[in-house]
């Protein structure tokens, strides 16, 4: 369903007063003077109310290990259909949270709203009737006694990842604010599990800029080797952990960068290896320096040009490729898709001129 006729049926559905906001620009639930006890999560970014945003996550990411050099670059999936979660659920209120929203709504019922869903807030009459009442919502579920005070657990409501905000898939968790008891996930495809945390910590690796030294650098010569590669340690793993600590779910994605691949940017040309991918050493280097004395020798990562540039230099890309593997909360693990970040560069071949006598 779009998400235009997805407001037409809310507002036709529902007898009480709502707002609907495609940025879900919300403002702040609960109320300083009624914190949850300490030992409580109370959710929000706080830690003592409840932010309403719907992009607003909890989830913690933390760069563990790894590209702690200059202009980190965020990786490409070798899976062009492969995305990371566009939406998912989280607790986002206590028992004790929820109610001081609701007392807020009382006291200024044409001004608060509270938002139940990522594109739909509640008035004072539904809130009161379904979260305090009991009452089911529109004729079905049921409702929740004074809020489940007294209850171990918390309300959850779905969240909008904000770096896919335009993806139609990130309305796709509209289940409105629900109970979840304590140390339990939903039993919903949208629960924050630790494959789903997985994914979103991918989205966020940042891996060093791939810059390759070659020689010659920019200038080579036909049917002469170019040699390429990288200093030792220069490539070495990423880790990035992401953490629902109010769900008690984490996961971490390791991102080991695995092989270089050279591109010389015209078929006239010949790669070494063959493949044009030159895997990276122990050490993290990638191929051997270039040498005095070396001119003339197949290197263990090079092209060889075979014909001269026109006037138009090729493009030489290189690639380096990032194999993804991620493990979590419960004993959970498996691999993700490849990445790989690429930069190009000019290169100018010439071609030597003899004269035969």
């Amino acid at each position: 369903m779009s998400f235009a006729a997805k407001t037409c049926t809310l507002l036709a559905t529902s007898a009480y007063a709502v707002v609907l906001s495609s940025t879900a620009a919300y403002g702040a639930i609960g109320d300083q003077d009624n914190k949850p006890p300490s030992s409580t999560p109370s959710g929000g970014a706080s830690g003592n109310t409840l932010n309403a945003k719907a992009t607003a996550t909890q989830i913690k990411v933390t760069q563990v290990s790894g590209a702690s050099g200059t202009s980190p670059k965020a990786l490409a999936p070798v899976d062009p259909n492969w995305k990371p979660p566009a939406c998912w659920y989280e607790p986002v209120a206590t028992p004790q949270a929820l109610k001081a929203a609701v007392d807020r709504l009382k006291k200024n019922p044409n001004t608060d709203l509270v938002p139940v869903t990522p594109t739909l807030s509640w008035g004072e009459d539904l809130m009161v009737d379904h979260y305090e009442k009991g009452k089911a919502e529109n004729g079905s579920g049921d409702g929740y006694e004074n809020y489940n005070l007294g209850k171990d657990g918390m309300f959850w409501r779905g969240v909008i990842n904000q770096d896919r905000a335009d993806d139609p898939a990130s309305y796709d968790c509209e289940d409105t604010l629900f109970w979840q008891n304590a140390r339990t996930l939903p039993a919903n495809k949208h629960a924050p599990t630790p494959d789903v945390l997985a994914a979103y910590a991918y989205d966020k690796i940042k891996v060093p800029g791939t810059e390759i030294e070659a020689k010659p650098a920019t200038r080579s010569t036909v049917n002469l080797p170019t040699w390429v590669w990288l200093d030792r340690g220069t490539f070495k793993e990423v880790k990035v952990r992401a953490e629902l600590a109010a769900a008690g779910v984490w996961a971490e994605t390791t991102a080991k960068p695995v092989a270089l691949h050279l591109n010389p940017g015209t078929g006239d040309a010949e790669t070494y290896p063959a493949s044009g991918d030159c895997t990276i050493n122990n050490d993290g280097s990638i191929g051997t320096p270039y040498a005095k004395g070396d001119a003339g020798k197949a290197p263990q990562c090079g092209i060889t040009y075979r014909r001269a540039t026109d006037g138009k230099p090729y493009r030489l890309s290189a690639s380096i490729t990032w194999r993804i593997s991620w493990q979590g909360s419960g004993g959970a693990k498996a691999d993700l898709p490849d990445g790989t970040f690429e930069t190009t560069q000019d290169m100018d071949v010439q071609e030597i001129q003899s004269v035969n006598r």
